[in-house]
Formats: C-alpha cells, sequence, structure tokens
C-alpha cells in the first residue's frame, strides 16, 4: 500500500460495523450503497476500483440505467462527507482510489501487527504479546455486518475471519510463551468453542489450561476433540496433538510428598517416574489390586518402591530369591517381622493384616504367578483395608487386577536439551560415579543421547552401560552397542543374577515361555518396527506351531517380550534390546536364513498388493498400510540387497512405481536409482521396469533429462507391456518437461494402449495438447481418461489437468474448482506431489485474479515443500510463476533474477505459452550474475514477505 502524506488524517474502520473518522472526528456515511462504495474503496487498500466492478457489485443482477450516474453521485457525497480530507478520494481514469496510509486502515494495521509480532516472538514474548494484544482490539463487533450481501465485501468478511483467527492464536501462544496464560484462558475457549474441530484452536487451549496448572481439564479437552473429529468427520487427529498430549503428562506430576519411614530407602535417586508414581498412588485409592508390568530391567521394582516409600504404611515382599511356590507364605511373615512357629503361616499373616489400611508391594510375581495369585486372592477376601501392588513381567489373571504398564525413559527430544530427559540424566548421574570429572560437552551430551536413544531408554541397561565407562570411553560405548547384550554385564553388583548382565535379564523371561512361544518371538524379531495382527497370525500359521496362534501371541504380549499398540491400527513391537536377543536366538537356532526370506517374501506381497490396491477406490487404506510399514520394507530391502536378491528387488521397485511418481517418500526413489545401477540388473527379465521407476525418481528429483535416458534404455530391455508401459510414461513426462508437446502426446497414447484409459496417460497427452493450443482437443482427452479412473489420485490427476486447461483457457473461475478438487482428492490419497502442482496452479489462478495475499502466502509454503523434496523442475515452474505475480506488483528486480536463473538451468523446463516474455526478459537480466540456488530460494522468500507485508 503506498504510503503518503496527506492531512488532515483519515481513518476507515472494517473490523466492525463501518465507521469514518476524519480528523478524528467520526462522520456518520448514511445508505447502504453509499456505505458500500466506501466499504469497496478502502477494502482496495489503496488500489485503484473499477467503475465496472463498483457497479456490478452494488447491482449484482442487473445494472440500471442509472447506476453509473448514481455511483458518481455517491462518490461525490463521499468527498463531502471527507470534508477538508476530499482530495484522499482521487479519480482515475478508470476508477477511483482511496489514498490511506496503513495506520489509518484497521485492517491493514492488524495485519501489520500480526506480522511484526511473528518476527520478533521468539527473543520477545512480552513485545509479541503487546502487539498482538493491540491487534485483536482492533476488532469492535460482527465485520460490516449490513453490507454482507455485497458479494466483494462477503469475500472480504470471510478472509478477515481468517486473520482474527490468525491473530487470535498467535495471541493465545504469545501469552502462554509469556507466561501470561491465565490472561487469555477465556479467549483461548471461545476460539475453541467457535469452530470445535479446528486443531490450531484446540492445541492452544490445551496448552493455556496445562501452563495454567489445570493438566487433567487439558486432557480431557484433547480426548473430546479426538472423539468429536472421529465421529463428525471420519478423520483421526494429526500427530501434534498426540505430541502434546504427551508433553502435558510428562509435566503434570506435582512436587513428591514427603517420605515418612517405611521400607528400606533405595540407595540411588528415582529419574522420570513422578508421572508413574503419582498415577499409581491414584490408582491405589481407587483399586484393590495395581499390577505394575513390563520386560525385565525396566524399572518395575525401583517404581513400585518409591510408591511404597511414599504410601507410609508398606510391607514389601521381594519374591526373587524365592523359587518355591510353597515358601511365598513364609516370605511374606518374614517381610512382616512375624516368627511362626507352627500353624498356618498365611493364616497368621492375615491375622495380622486385618482390616488395618495400608500397601502390600509384592515384587517379582512372574515365575510363581500360580502361588502367588493364591496368595494374593486370600488377602483380598479377608483383608479389606490391604491394597496390593504387584509387579511382574505378565499380569496375575485376576477379575480385581489393575493391569499398569511400565514404559521405557522418556528418551531426549530433537529440541530439548539432552540433559533434561530423564534417560539421559539417568546415564549421566550413574557415569558420575564410576569416572567423576567436569560436566559434559555439548558432543559428549549429543553421544549420551544417542547411546540411551539405542537402549530404548532401559533403565538397566543405562546403568550397565554407565558402568562400562569404568574401562570404556563414550566413544568406544558407543561403537560398541551392536554387542550390547554382552557388552553390558558384570558392570554392575546386585544380589539378583538376573539383573547382573542384559542377557540374563532378557534370558529369565525368555526361559519362562513355552516352545511355541519362543519360536514366534524368534520369526518376529526381524520386523523392526512390529507386525499387524494378521502379519503376526499369518506368520505363527507358516511356522507351524503346536498351539494356537493367538494364545501364543497373547502369551508374548502377556510376558512383555513384546507390546500391544491399539492406536489405529493394532501393532505388536519389540524393544530393540529385545529384538536384538531374539535376533541372537534365530541365529543360535539355525533359522536366520528362513527369516530372511520369509520377510523378503512378505515385502514383496506387501508391496504387490499396495501396487494392485492403489489402482482402487482403496487407495488410502493402501497408501496408510505403505506408511506404516515402511521401517519394515526398508529393513526388507536392505536384506534382500545385502544378499543379492535381484528378483525380490526388482519385483519391490517396480510394485512400488506408483509411490515413487505421486508421493514425495524419497528414500523409495532412491532405491529406484540404487537398483538402476546394479550390473546384475542388464540380463534381468524386469530390468525394463525397473529403469522405468529410476527414471521416474530421476525426473522427480529434477533431472527429466536422465529420466529419459533411463526410460529409453528401459524401452530397449522391456519384456512385458508393465515395462514398456512404465517407459512410455516416463518418457511422455520428460518431453513434457523439455516441451516437446508431440512426443508427449505420441508416447502417452502408446502408454493407453498397454495400460487401459484408466490411467493418466491420456491425461499427460491433454496437457501436451493444451500447451500446444488446443483446449478443446485437451478437454476431450481428459474426459475420456476421467471416464475410465476409479483411484482418488487418478481423479485427482483428471480435476489437475482440467484445472491446466481452464487456466490456460483464461476461465479462472472453473479452473480454481478443478484444482481445489485435485487437492482435496490428492490429500485423501496421499499423494503429496499432486497436491503440490495443483496448489501452484491454484495460486496463478488466485494471482491473476487479485488474490494477492492468498497467493504469496501459498506460494511460500509450495516453494519450501519443492525445496525440501529436490525437485528443481517443478520448483522452477514455481518460481517462475511467482516472478510473474512479482512482476505485477512492481517488484521487478527478484523476477528477473529468478526468469534469468531459470533460463540458465539445465533442469528447468521449458517455458510454456503463457510466459512468452520471459526469454527476453532473461536475456536482459543476463549481465547481472546468477545467484546460486540457496541464494536464489532466499531471494524469492524475502520478496515474498516484502509483499505480504506491503499488501
Amino acid at each position: 500500500m503506498a504510503v503518503r502524506s496527506l492531512p488532515p488524517p483519515v481513518r476507515v474502520e472494517v473490523l466492525g460495523p463501518l465507521r469514518l473518522l476524519v480528523d478524528g472526528a467520526p462522520v456518520d456515511v448514511s445508505g447502504p450503497k453509499r456505505r458500500a462504495v466506501l466499504a469497496l474503496l478502502a477494502l482496495a487498500e489503496g488500489r485503484v476500483v473499477t467503475v465496472d466492478r463498483l457497479v456490478d457489485a452494488l447491482w449484482p443482477s442487473e445494472v440500471p440505467e442509472s447506476g453509473r450516474q448514481a455511483l458518481h453521485n455517491h462518490v461525490s457525497r463521499l468527498r463531502g462527507h471527507l470534508g477538508p480530507a476530499a482530495a484522499r478520494l482521487e479519480t482515475r481514469h478508470d476508477g477511483y482510489l482511496l489514498a490511506l496510509e496503513r495506520d489509518e486502515l484497521d485492517v491493514a494495521q492488524a495485519r501489520a501487527l500480526l506480522a511484526t509480532a511473528r518476527t520478533t516472538a521468539q527473543r520477545d514474548p512480552a513485545g509479541a504479546l503487546s502487539l498482538l494484544q493491540e491487534a485483536h482490539g482492533l476488532w469492535r463487533g460482527p465485520v460490516l455486518a449490513d453490507l454482507s450481501d455485497v458479494v466483494p465485501i462477503a469475500t472480504a468478511v470471510e478472509e478477515y475471519a481468517q486473520l482474527r483467527r490468525e491473530v487470535t492464536d498467535a495471541l493465545v501462544d504469545s501469552a502462554v510463551a509469556a507466561g501470561q496464560a491465565e490472561e487469555i484462558l477465556g479467549l483461548a475457549a471461545a476460539s475453541s468453542a467457535a469452530d470445535p474441530l479446528r486443531e490450531p484452536a484446540v492445541l492452544l487451549l490445551m496448552r493455556a489450561l496445562a501452563a495454567t496448572g489445570q493438566a487433567p481439564e487439558s486432557l480431557r479437552i484433547g480426548r473430546e476433540y479426538r472423539r468429536r473429529l472421529v465421529e463428525e468427520t471420519g478423520l483421526d487427529p494429526s500427530a501434534a496433538l498426540d505430541a502434546l498430549e504427551r508433553e502435558i503428562v510428562g509435566g503434570a506430576a506435582g512436587s513428591a510428598p514427603s517420605r515418612p519411614e517405611g521400607p528400606a530407602r533405595p540407595t540411588t535417586r528415582l529419574f522420570g517416574r513422578e508421572s508413574q508414581v503419582a498415577a499409581l498412588h491414584r490408582l491405589l485409592a481407587a483399586e484393590r489390586l495395581v499390577t505394575l508390568v513390563g520386560p525385565g530391567g525396566i524399572g518395575k521394582t525401583r517404581v513400585a518402591l518409591e510408591v511404597a516409600l511414599r504410601s507410609g504404611t508398606a510391607t514389601v515382599l521381594l519374591l526373587a530369591p524365592v523359587t518355591d511356590p510353597a515358601a511365598i507364605p513364609h516370605a511374606l511373615a518374614a517381610a512382616m517381622n512375624l516368627k511362626i512357629d507352627r500353624g498356618d503361616v498365611l493364616s497368621a499373616c492375615v491375622a495380622v493384616l486385618g482390616d488395618r489400611p495400608g500397601v502390600l508391594m509384592i515384587d517379582n510375581c512372574e515365575h510363581l504367578l500360580d502361588g502367588v495369585r493364591d496368595t494374593v486372592d486370600v488377602i483380598l477376601s479377608s483383608c479389606p483395608g490391604i491394597s496390593l501392588l504387584t509387579t511382574s513381567r505378565e499380569p496375575l489373571g485376576l477379575a480385581a487386577e489393575y493391569v499398569s504398564r511400565l514404559a521405557p525413559l522418556p528418551l531426549p527430544r530433537p529440541d530439548q536439551d539432552p540433559s533434561r530427559a530423564p534417560s539421559v540424566a539417568l546415564f549421566l548421574d550413574r557415569a558420575r560415579r564410576v569416572r567423576p570429572g567436569p560436566p559434559p560437552t555439548p558432543v559428549e551430551l549429543c553421544t549420551v543421547a544417542d547411546i540411551v536413544g539405542r537402549l530404548d531408554g532401559m533403565p538397566l541397561a543405562i546403568e550397565l552401560a554407565a558402568g562400562r565407562l569404568s574401562t570404556l570411553s563414550l566413544a568406544d560405548l558407543r561403537g560398541r552397542l551392536d554387542r550390547s547384550l554382552d557388552l553390558l554385564g558384570g558392570g554392575r553388583p546386585s544380589a539378583d543374577s538376573r539383573h547382573r548382565t542384559l542377557r540374563a535379564t532378557i534370558e529369565w523371561s525368555y526361559q519362562l515361555l513355552t516352545e511355541d512361544e519362543r519360536r514366534l518371538f524368534r520369526h518376529l524379531s526381524v520386523f523392526p518396527d512390529g507386525v499387524d495382527l494378521d502379519t503376526a497370525e499369518r506368520l505363527a500359521a507358516e511356522l507351524g506351531l503346536d498351539s494356537d496362534p493367538g494364545s501364543a501371541l497373547a502369551r508374548l504380549v502377556d510376558a512383555s517380550m513384546i507390546d500391544a499398540s491399539f492406536q489405529g491400527t493394532t501393532r505388536y513391537r519389540m524393544l530393540e534390546t529385545l529384538r536384538a536377543f531374539g535376533m541372537d536366538r534365530l541365529a543360535a537356532a539355525g533359522e536366520e536364513k528362513a527369516a530372511v526370506e520369509r520377510m523378503a517374501r512378505w515385502a514383496v506381497e506387501l508391496t504387490s498388493w499396495i501396487e494392485a490396491t492403489m489402482t482402487t477406490e482403496r487407495e488410502p487404506e493402501a497408501d496408510a498400510v505403505l506408511r506404516r510399514e515402511l521401517p519394515n520394507l526398508r529393513a526388507a530391502w536392505r536384506l534382500v540387497r545385502s544378499r543379492g536378491c535381484l528378483d525380490e528387488a526388482a519385483a519391490m521397485v517396480i510394485a512400488l512405481f506408483e509411490t515413487v511418481a505421486y508421493r514425495d517418500l524419497i528414500e523409495l526413489r532412491d532405491w529406484a536409482e540404487e537398483l538402476a545401477g546394479d550390473q546384475g540388473l542388464a540380463a534381468h527379465p524386469r530390468a525394463g521396469a525397473v529403469l522405468a521407476t529410476a527414471g521416474e525418481a530421476a525426473y522427480h528429483r529434477g533431472d527429466y533429462r536422465q529420466a529419459d535416458r533411463l526410460a529409453r534404455a528401459g524401452l530397449e530391455k522391456a519384456g512385458d507391456s508393465v515395462g514398456s508401459w512404465h517407459c512410455l510414461m516416463v518418457l511422455s513426462v520428460a518431453d513434457l518437461a523439455r516441451g516437446a508437446y508431440d512426443d508427449v502426446v505420441e508416447h502417452s497414447l502408446a502408454a493407453t494402449v498397454l495400460a487401459g484409459p484408466h490411467r493418466e496417460s491420456l491425461g499427460i497427452a491433454a496437457l501436451a495438447t493444451a500447451y500446444a493450443g488446443d483446449p478443446d482437443a485437451a478437454r476431450g482427452l481428459n474426459e475420456r481418461g476421467l471416464a475410465g479412473a476409479v483411484s482418488p489420485t487418478m481423479l485427482s490427476w483428471g480435476a489437475y489437468v482440467a484445472g491446466e486447461i481452464e487456466s490456460l483457457a483464461g476461465h479462472s473461475e472453473p479452473a480454481e474448482r478443478h484444482y481445489l478438487r485435485a487437492i482435496d482428492l490428492a490429500r485423501t490419497s496421499g499423494a503429496t506431489f499432486l497436491v503440490g502442482v495443483a496448489t501452484v496452479g491454484l495460486l496463478s489462478v488466485r494471482a491473476s485474479t487479485g488474490r494477492v495475499h492468498e497467493a504469496l502466502g501459498g506460494y511460500r509454503d509450495v516453494i519450501e515443500y519443492f525445496a525440501r523434496n529436490g525437485n528443481w523442475t517443478h520448483l522452477w515452474v514455481t518460481l517462475r510463476n511467482l516472478a510473474d505475480l512479482l512482476r505485477r506488483l512492481g517488484d521487478d528486480e527478484p523476477a528477473a533474477l529468478i526468469d534469468a536463473a531459470a533460463g540458465q538451468a539445465p533442469d528447468a523446463p521449458a517455458a510454456d505459452r503463457s510466459h512468452g516474455e520471459r526469454p527476453a526478459r532473461a536475456v536482459a537480466a543476463a549481465a547481472t550474475p546468477i545467484p546460486s540456488r540457496v541464494a536464489l530460494l532466499e531471494l524469492a522468500r524475502q520478496a515474498i514477505e516484502r509483499n505480504l507485508t506491503r499488501s
């Protein structure tokens, strides 16, 4: 907006009822038409509003013959209202301009305050909060409510509603950061209530509540949002909600109560278990029997002892040294300091316990489950004042039992000081005891963070590892963690032989399993990210277990050898230390080769299912499975590559062609290019399809010339229609990038013959035809493709092509509609690449129709997206479109540099017909040194931010 010195001051306020002030005094502007003219001129923010646009807005159905004269009369009267500031309302050759400075229009003032607050929030949260409070106060009520029947004004009202949401969100965020969350609780609650399905508002309300000490209410809000979102939309919340809930839970515990005399006090400090201890106290107040369950070495005994210490009246029964179930009553008597010479020992213990309140802790129950069950049953029925806290590697199986599973210690988050993570703090505490010295350096802290991460945050493993620092350096210790089961032993004196080495700890649990359960455990260990229920049961069936597969799986969960997760789909995972033990046992049993072959077969079958399902309406399901199983597919890929299994590797890569084409899972593209470089591929019968997939990967890397070379080489080797079709597909998009439109059509139509009309080939031909200047023929080709499309991605592709055709034809409204449909469908299917390219088209249309602020913000996001994925072919297209917009805004210098850089870039696609002036501009800018790509991206970002502030 131009800044002028035009006294006397004028102010127009639109963030509420329309209000005009001249020299500080309010001026009444009567009549809806005149008020609408004033609003339209103000909303233009210093730009000319044409007479035609004003007339169309005032009389949208039919302009009366006197319409233009009536408009001139309204303008004349507005100048009268402006009085001494009448010169502010300027007549131009085709319309009118109301000259206002930024602080003379409340909405421009709000935008500027928001932009300034965002840039200062990190270094000065209190200052940002003050700016945002001022911005939020600019809203005085419903925005232009009496003028909402005027279409351009109604559109602006929606835009300002979004601006208010942004200001409110930033205000709440800044208040929490500045330690003033109490002041904005009401605002945060109102913002969330206004749109209960808007996740950012919900998350901010949760943060504000947690910051004011209302963690339970904060978590309730999160649960209610999750439930409402699923019920009303069928969608799951983003990962941000899970992360925030974990953060709130981790910081929800208050200070520890004083510890009265009771069980023997542990000699070491407890790290990172405050919330679990508090939760167990709450459980014991409501439940008679609570069992703390988890794998060996996770710290069950230490946590339970802390609970017993804080309970005041607790008896601790340690069963680790007890091997005979009949000895349990005698061990209980000893724990109670009872000397019983004759009679029923258990009855005597029960008589002493009576109905007095207290806690009985029974530790290490897993090897005496039957005897413990009998003892606990008697105590529950005979001692109503006693609550029992037991620890075990599996539940007792009693009806009254409440099972609480103990997780590993939290690992350091990427944005966290590692020393503040409980797992790192435990390591440092134990390390100081064996090697006193100065505090660790930042580099050493990173090494410790890596060590505890590789040990799964398991307290026993961490303590044993820290103990090894008496003879090893930190770097030596980290370098030997692949032998952690044997390395982490002998360094910790313990009366309990099970805890002297990590291997012994796991071996204890392993030996309590049946042979079928051990075998299933061993073969599950090859999956680094666990398996779903179907895979686990199928694996159990393939192993030919004598017992029921479901029962064996359940027993492994109960015994804490695997963990069951029920978020989304049921998933069974192992801690890495347990998985390493399982892999060792697999090799010792001579089963490693069979397990590897079985996993490779699983990967081939899964990718084949994904390939087939992605061509159907169930594509979103296949996308979810692919993303969920990616860690296991990664492990399978490394296995088949390390063993030279070319057939399996080729099958996986070819099946992932659709994924490589439409999903920005970059490592899958790397697999394709890696396999294409394998010397053994030359004679393989499926070499053509592999080279095509690698060509598609090269195209998305921005190297369409390499894509062309790989596809042509693949076409020569293709031995089936799939290989030929894939090669022709890659050739067609490479041709499109270099502007060879006749070749595009030829290759695309040939691919259609092989693959059928339901694929994207007709759409690619339609794009080339439209770019060549024949929109009618392009529509015909695209409609043929859309008629056969089934999967959401193919429907999205057809919508995107339709948007491109209409955009080239100058039909902005239908183009925008098609682009939006393409984006929605692509998001549904997980086709992130299509979201990107359709968004570029959408932004181009919005820029051409004057929606500059939306377009600039969108370009900022899309440029980051393509830069993150390294796709410079489409990044150049985006930058060229941005250059067009910058030039229209008068920002010529960065526009010229972008065009010049694109003109010299070998991976930039040919400029299309709609940008015919570019070559001349690029030549004109050629004398200027071309910046590096990093510098060019920074130049584009700065230009966007500069023009966003202006707009």
